[in-house]
């Protein structure tokens, strides 16, 4: 995929939520970066502090920390198309807590975050897509904190089936459980259970 595919990618997915004039897609085309990572790779580690916004061209990503027995839990999971990022970090300017890693070879658009400041005021209508995408991160965090307390391990799975039609398939089965909090063991009967 050429830079020049990518950048369209980015615009397409921008101008579903937002109207771009030419000028507005030229502004941002002037600020985005690339990154590729190989498989395993990390683009956050704790201690780095996240100083971009990352849209997934191709590939497939996850957060997730450790916790004080090593253990790992999965926050966020993200395919093209999708933003990934530790926000915490990112509106905070603190260090991060978290990884941020690849699960396949990925290609990556980068917004840094001065530039993209920057481009608030030039392009008021970003301005208006990325406060979408936080309030929406926000919600998404706070229902999913819910379901985690409230809803039984089936329907916490049935849900995520259902959200990440497309992922299921491409993440590893450890990698799901930790996202549901369960053990990969009770996900194998959940599957069974649901097929």
């Amino acid at each position: 995929m050429t830079t020049a595919n990518q950048i369209d990618l980015l615009i397409n997915h921008i101008n579903y939520h937002i109207e771009l004039s030419q000028y507005d897609i030229g502004k941002i085309s002037e600020v985005i970066e690339f990154k590729e990572l190989k498989k395993k790779d990390f683009l956050i580690s704790p201690g780095d502090r996240s100083n971009t916004m990352n849209f997934i061209v191709q590939g497939c990503m996850r957060s997730f920390y450790l916790d004080e027995n090593a253990q790992e839990h999965t926050l966020q999971l993200g395919i093209e198309e999708w933003w990934i990022n530790d926000l915490y970090s990112y509106l905070s300017r603190k260090e991060s807590r978290m990884y941020v890693q690849a699960l396949e070879q990925t290609k990556l658009i980068l917004l840094p975050r001065l530039k993209l400041e920057k481009l608030y005021f030039e392009v008021p209508e970003v301005s208006h897509f990325f406060r979408m995408k936080f309030q929406n991160a926000y919600v998404s965090m706070q229902e999913r904190i819910i379901n985690s307390m409230s809803d039984e391990a089936y329907e916490r799975y049935t849900d995520f089936i259902k959200t990440y039609r497309d992922i299921e398939q491409r993440v590893p089965q450890y990698i799901i459980a930790s996202y549901l909090g369960i053990t990969p063991e009770f996900l194998s009967h959940l599957r069974k259970k649901n097929s």
